[in-house]
């Protein structure tokens, strides 16, 4: 069960869990986001970068975590995809691709560790043969990650592909030739941009042991890593080439899935932020103000996180789910959608559950003109208290059991013109 899966439709309980909770929507934070994005200059990719802009992300995100802290020099994912790639192919390609991933492995921690990335006494970037070098392994790195994350787009990326062609050739150093030197490029511009910005100043005020790089949520029911705990400050790298376009309602929720994972305040997560590492600009808002702007105003934090961990356990699994296996399975996720719904006291608003403002008048429905106009979105989309039943993955159709000489026709049907 993945909390980035769960983001991508409008339908897992998921989703809707937190599009009730979140009634303001997005947009009070993107404007906010927008107000704090000054920036005079965006790092476009190189033509060569084309379908792996994704693979660059993940590279740079990599990079600035080691700046922060090297505790961990190659992260968990592409462990996991070195491991699984063993398994892949015939010929022995899986066992050549295991094999370089595995000196991969050895030559980036030795790497890391030598230049010692994480010490506040030295700049965030290097010289330029040593991160052109760097790039290189962490874009190899990168795209074993999409085995241990997505496998099915695996044999699309260039590691597979070049293994699969020729597995006797297949060796650490022509995995080490495979990137494109566009891509290279790319990952070096956006460290050097980092290296001269907001990042680096906060990198001095920080050590490395109050840096948590890809932090994960032990107890949780859904997998999640964040990219950077920061002394306390929640950030996420995003590498998209329009900034502004960034803070999508996904991105929002993906944040607010981060900070609400954190059931046992491990992290003490005290400001959520994004770092745009094409644009060089850090937003960042205090937790609270961050939940207040996304209209999270009905729970607390603490009651919000133990209500998020409630809907894991009884989605039992299926939090992220598109379909639900049966009808009584639907009828049990939507009774706990139910049952976990915040419902206003007598003399509040509905939206915001806030107290109605005295009047020695008709006393209002809503506190705001704000919270009217967003009752009649929140109820169209069936998410308020008391509306319309709230729609849910509908259970799979079960194909038909066809016997074996069943024969198939078409069902078109043909109009013959008349005489």
């Amino acid at each position: 069960m993945s909390l980035v899966d769960g983001l991508r439709s409008p339908h897992t309980p998921l989703r809707r869990f937190l599009d009730r909770e979140l009634s303001a929507g997005a947009k009070p934070l993107r404007d906010s986001y927008r107000a704090q994005h000054r920036a005079a200059h965006v790092l476009l990719p190189p033509p060569g970068v084309g379908t792996e802009a994704g693979t660059v992300g993940t590279a740079i995100d990599q990079r600035l975590r080691l700046a922060f802290t090297a505790a961990a020099p190659v992260d968990d994912a592409s462990l996991i995809g070195i491991e699984l790639s063993g398994g892949i192919g015939g010929r022995g390609a899986g066992l050549r691709m295991r094999a370089a991933g595995n000196e991969l492995t050895a030559r980036l921690t030795e790497t890391v560790r030598r230049l010692d990335l994480d010490n506040r006494d030295l700049p965030v970037d290097h010289g330029q043969d040593e991160e052109e070098d760097l790039a290189r392994m962490l874009i190899a790195a990168a795209w074993y990650q999409v085995l241990a994350r997505t496998p099915i787009g695996f044999a699309f990326t260039p590691l597979a592909k070049a293994a699969l062609e020729d597995p006797a050739a297949f060796t650490f150093k022509r995995l080490l030739e495979l990137p494109d030197r566009d891509l290279v490029a790319d990952v070096t511009a956006q460290l050097h941009k980092a290296a001269h910005g907001p990042l680096e100043a906060l990198r001095a005020r920080t050590r490395p042991e109050d840096c948590v790089g890809g932090p994960t949520f032990a107890g949780a029911q859904i997998t999640a890593d964040a990219d950077l705990v920061v002394d306390g400050l929640l950030l996420d790298f995003k590498s998209a080439r329009r900034p502004l376009a960034e803070m999508s309602q996904r991105t929002a929720w993906q944040l607010t899935g981060y900070l609400l994972l954190d059931a046992a305040d491990r992290y003490r997560v005290d400001t959520v932020g994004l770092y745009l590492t094409r644009s060089g600009v850090l937003t960042s808002w205090p937790v609270d103000d961050y939940l207040a702007l996304l209209g999270a105003c009905r729970r607390n934090l603490t009651e919000l996180r133990q209500v998020f961990a409630e809907l894991l356990t009884g989605c039992r699994g299926q939090a992220d789910a598109r379909y639900s296996g049966t009808d009584e399975e639907t009828e049990r996720v939507r009774q706990l959608l139910q049952r976990l719904a915040p419902v206003a006291r007598p003399g509040c608003c509905p939206v915001c559950t806030q107290a109605l403002p005295t009047s020695t008048r008709r006393p209002g429905k809503f506190c705001t003109t704000w919270c009217r106009d967003r009752d009649k979105v929140l109820r169209r989309r069936r998410l308020m208290h008391g509306g319309p039943r709230p729609l849910l993955p509908a259970p799979r159709k079960q194909l038909l059991d066809l016997p074996d000489d069943a024969e198939m026709v078409s069902l078109t049907a043909v109009f013959q013109p008349r005489p």
